[in-house]
């Protein structure tokens, strides 16, 4: 006969590393072999709770801020059935030999899904699970605040206003850019981009111009934005967008080419992926006055070291991938991976799978 405390979920701390480990007894009582997870991170509260509460896996999770270890990682993946991971884990062949032929579902807190190699887990019939959608809002509310910051050259004047730079009122100290009656170019016309411009019209631009893979005919109608090439993208946009998924086609497309064509009082905004832009060329861009200003939100490498040249300069705003950092999204965003963590660990539907076929 078996105890009530055979039925009671089990909590421990494994030996050797910040790790938990839950395992859920009821289904083991009924000769029933819980599949096992692994969770890559301390993740928001609403995902852990979920797989938890579910119980239906056994869940061992590196339970700190920080990215667990390669080493750690090849390890603990050993006969998993389920991966929840975040984008800073690689997910890649030496991985998945790693893990296994049990592994069976990977599951990614984000949106960008470049660090898996979609190849390789294809072959090898593992669906994916990602996190769309629930980000859109967050990232077009700091889509908006970078550009405002860099544009209106916010940061460069709390250091003016804090290091004694202000002194008495000049008539073109500190002068920025407008956005009203200006042209707004978009690279990667999608959800995001889409909020975007919901949240600049107010502010009276006069054009939204776009550019993508191919012409987004019903979702440019919705915000009046126009198909154009590259190169015209660059030549009429005052601010250029970059929300474009990164792909081995998108893989340092803002390049030399690009802000040489762009205007000389042009703001830069990247909110995508850091590795779109060739932030060498981009360094000349700015130190030549090839455009008036950059803000990004994503680099390469992440973080950025405090010593790139970048950070040198007073016309580039760069923060520390913050654009999803609201509670609200992150939470969001967490318990939509561990659902489908789940329906894929069952074989039913996921609420957002990567199509792989």
């Amino acid at each position: 006969m078996r105890t009530s405390c055979q039925l009671k979920v089990l909590f421990r701390t494994l030996v050797g590393g910040p790790h938990i480990c839950c395992r859920t007894q009821a289904m083991k009582a009924a000769g029933k072999q819980l599949p096992k997870i692994y969770v890559t991170r301390r993740i928001p509260p609403d995902g852990i709770k979920i797989l938890r509460q579910s119980g239906s896996c056994e869940i061992e999770q590196w339970d700190s801020d920080d990215p667990v270890p390669r080493s750690e990682l090849l390890k603990k993946v050993a006969g998993i059935q389920g991966l929840y991971c975040l984008l800073t884990e690689k997910i890649d062949k030496e991985l998945l030999d790693a893990a296994g032929p049990s592994l069976k579902v990977v599951s990614t807190m984000s949106v960008g899904y470049d660090h898996l190699s979609l190849d390789e887990i294809k072959k090898r019939g593992i669906r994916v699970g990602f996190t769309p959608d629930v980000l859109t809002e967050a990232v077009a509310e700091l889509t908006v605040a970078l550009l405002l910051a860099t544009s209106r050259r916010l940061i460069e004047a709390v250091d003016e206003a804090r290091s004694g730079g202000w002194g008495t009122w000049k008539p073109l100290w500190m002068c920025g850019s407008g956005l009203t009656g200006s042209t707004v170019g978009v690279l990667g016309l999608g959800r995001i981009g889409e909020a975007i411009m919901n949240r600049l019209k107010p502010f009276g631009i006069k054009k939204i111009l776009y550019n993508d893979i191919a012409p987004r005919h019903e979702l440019a109608a919705k915000i009046s934005a126009e198909y154009v090439s590259l190169l015209e993208l660059a030549n009429q946009s005052d601010v250029l967008l970059v929300c474009c998924a990164l792909t081995p086609d998108t893989h340092g497309i803002c390049n030399k080419q690009l802000f040489s064509n762009m205007k000389s009082n042009a703001v830069f905004i990247n909110t995508s992926r850091g590795a779109v832009v060739n932030q060498e060329d981009l360094y000349q861009a700015l130190v030549a006055k090839q455009i008036a200003a950059a803000g990004l939100d994503v680099t390469v490498p992440e973080p950025l070291p405090t010593d790139h040249p970048l950070f040198k300069l007073k016309n580039c705003v760069i923060l520390p991938h913050i654009a999803s950092a609201t509670v609200e999204t992150r939470n969001a965003m967490a318990a939509l991976a561990a659902n489908n963590l789940l329906a894929g660990l069952k074989g039913d539907p996921m609420p957002k799978e990567v199509p792989l076929s």
